[in-house]
């Protein structure tokens, strides 16, 4: 049985995450950017500014554009061979099957992209897959959008069926937040379409008090059918810039057979500034919880390269400060960027 979602600003003060005082004034960031949040996550808030709420409910910070903030920050149309495919690397592509998600992040890198098209239409499918298909250095294809379970058990098992057919896929990546979000929509028929290549699915997931009982069943029922389960989680600050939270979300992960994969540093998307930490802070971070969680429980900490010049580990060899809040990036190419921080 499907579960009604909490839908705009309007609905967002029904269920008292917005005070009808403060509406008003987030009516630009409304008109700017979607707000959608599922009931699963509602239950997870206990106040509307803990570490849950403040990932979905809107905030007049949005409506601050900080320079260097970009509407595709990770540059997806930079590398997008044919439409609803980016090819960046050449072992893999990112197949954008839908543009539709569950929730809305507040600090979603492609949030004025999500939720315009919907799924990708038949014949841009088609385009995708053949291109695929007469590419054979490509050998994993991740499936996105969007969130990639929004769409139907039936859609999901024929699109496995197509990439199970193209001889040289060994592995399809899943990244998603439904198992979290909307554990409902985990069920065994969905699990069953998962069959055919090799399937990692790739959990997104911020903060311990996100998963619930909810969750945890949901990703039990996924581990017990032999997916790999990885997770990747957006270092956000006031949310879970800490090692004390950090420690927590990880360390529960393992508990559910989740290995965490990627920690990212906050893209540069519109609006979404008062999320962002410095790179030293998260560096900081990740050295204090190298002695107080095994090497497994621990992700790469990652930046995706502003412009579409992929991820890069934030270690010393692709990261080196300059001062100022200024940083020099080496891309996996060898290509150099400049990085700043942002002002505090």
């Amino acid at each position: 049985m499907a579960v009604r979602a909490i839908n705009g600003l309007a609905e967002m003060v029904e269920e008292g995450l917005v005070t009808p005082a403060s509406a008003p004034a987030l009516r630009p960031v409304e008109e700017a950017f979607r707000i959608r949040m599922t009931r699963a996550m509602r239950d997870r808030v206990d106040t509307a500014d803990d570490p849950v709420a403040r990932q979905f409910v809107p905030a007049v910070e949005e409506l601050t554009i900080r320079d260097g903030e970009l509407g595709d920050p990770i540059g997806d149309e930079t590398h997008s061979p044919v439409k609803g495919l980016t090819h960046r690397y050449p072992d893999r592509v990112i197949l954008h099957v839908t543009k539709t998600c569950e929730v809305y992040c507040r600090f979603c890198f492609r949030r004025e992209a999500v939720g315009d098209e919907g799924s990708l239409p038949e014949a841009d499918l088609v385009a995708a897959l053949d291109y695929i298909a007469v590419n054979p250095a490509i050998r994993e294809v991740i499936l996105t959008g969007g969130d990639p379970l929004v769409l139907s058990a039936r859609r999901i098992k024929g699109l496995m069926d197509r990439l199970a057919a193209i001889a040289h896929v060994d592995v399809v990546r899943i990244h998603t937040r439904i198992p979290v979000v909307a554990p409902e929509k985990i069920t065994p028929e969905l699990v069953d379409a998962l069959r055919g290549p090799v399937v990692w699915v790739v959990v997104h997931t911020n903060h311990a008090q996100e998963i619930g009982e909810a969750a945890e069943a949901a990703l039990g029922r996924l581990a017990g059918a032999g997916v790999g389960l990885l997770s990747q989680s957006v270092l956000l600050r006031g949310i879970n810039d800490s090692v004390a939270v950090l420690e927590e979300l990880f360390r529960k992960l393992m508990r559910l057979r989740v290995k965490p994969y990627y920690l990212h540093h906050c893209d540069l998307a519109k609006g979404t500034g008062h999320f962002r930490t410095t790179i030293a802070e998260g560096q900081a971070l990740m050295a204090a919880l190298r002695g107080r969680v095994s090497g497994a429980m621990i992700p790469t900490y990652v930046l995706d390269i502003p412009g579409g010049y992929g991820k890069v580990p934030l270690v010393r060899d692709y990261a080196e400060p300059l001062g100022g809040g200024l940083w020099r990036i080496t891309d996996w190419r060898g290509g150099v960027h400049g990085y700043r921080d942002p002002e505090r």
